[in-house]
């Protein structure tokens, strides 16, 4: 687990349960490795975990704590988002560690890579890891993420910085941090339960702010559970994808192995990959 010993827990998004949180503090034992969760975990503030204060309390006191070697996020849900104005990232930087997470925790590891050149986990959240199939997959030293049963929209290969997460939380991260941070990179978003159109108003605002001209590849995940409006959108998800990346000539592969749905796949945020279309792999060190 690259030599992780003690993780500390906390819940920036959503409230969590209890129960769930003592099942995956359980199974980590059962691995070796000691849990601390701080008690704003199990924090309530409407449906958040606490208020944004608290949240912050939360997180400064794990990146300040030295015998903790790793943050993991308890839950998604919504409100991770309004963290990133507040966060002390001199405090972070100067304790780094990595933070674990997906979902609504796309708002902080992308961020938190940005502000401070720390790499992050796109992995599960952690109320899930007694249920998550890929443990091993998810500390070992170096990955291939398997996209043999991707689809290839544009072939090619291509190196990068991988960023990305959650559509709908990332869609708001090019214009909320400064820089040219996707210079060059490989984006990865997957999303669930949206409305096609809605997703086809997201690549519309990415498109616009150019993102796709900038980046490197774009490997989509698995878009789970998307509904349409009463009356017919008529156009599919692939079709969206092409439609807004038509005058770009990068890799594009779609139905990669990460998402809401049946596989989540670990990849590193702020490590540089390797995507080659024709071998169906994404290769990067996924040492810590």
């Amino acid at each position: 687990m690259n030599n992780f010993k003690k993780i500390g827990v906390c819940a920036p998004s959503s409230y969590v349960e209890k129960n769930d949180i003592d099942a995956a503090a359980a199974f980590l034992a059962t691995q070796n490795i000691e849990t601390f969760i701080h008690p704003q975990t199990f924090a309530r503030h409407n449906q958040s975990a606490g208020t944004v204060q608290e949240k912050l309390k939360a997180l400064h006191e794990l990146y300040k704590d030295s015998s903790i070697d790793c943050i993991w996020a308890a839950g998604g849900g919504n409100r991770s988002l309004q963290l990133l104005d507040h966060l002390d990232y001199d405090l972070i930087r100067s304790n780094a560690k990595p933070m674990i997470g997906f979902s609504d925790t796309t708002a902080l590891l992308n961020a938190i890579t940005v502000k401070t050149d720390i790499i992050n986990i796109h992995g599960p959240i952690f109320k899930n890891i007694h249920k998550y199939q890929n443990f091993e997959d998810l500390f070992s030293e170096s990955t291939s993420m398997p996209l043999n049963n991707s689809k290839i929209l544009k072939p090619g290969s291509a190196e990068g910085i991988v960023f990305g997460g959650n559509l709908s939380i990332f869609q708001y991260l090019p214009e909320t941090l400064s820089g040219n941070w996707l210079d060059g990179a490989i984006l990865c978003l997957e999303d669930c339960n949206e409305e096609l159109s809605r997703i086809d108003r997201m690549f519309i605002h990415l498109k616009r702010l150019g993102v796709f001209n900038h980046i490197n590849a774009l490997i989509l995940g698995e878009f789970t559970d998307l509904q349409d409006s009463t009356r017919p959108f008529g156009f599919s998800l692939e079709d969206i994808i092409l439609e807004h990346t038509d005058d770009t000539k990068m890799p594009i592969i779609m139905n990669a192995p990460f998402g809401h749905g049946q596989s989540l796949h670990p990849f590193i945020i702020g490590k540089t990959a390797f995507l080659d279309t024709k071998n169906k792999t994404l290769q990067t060190d996924f040492s810590l």
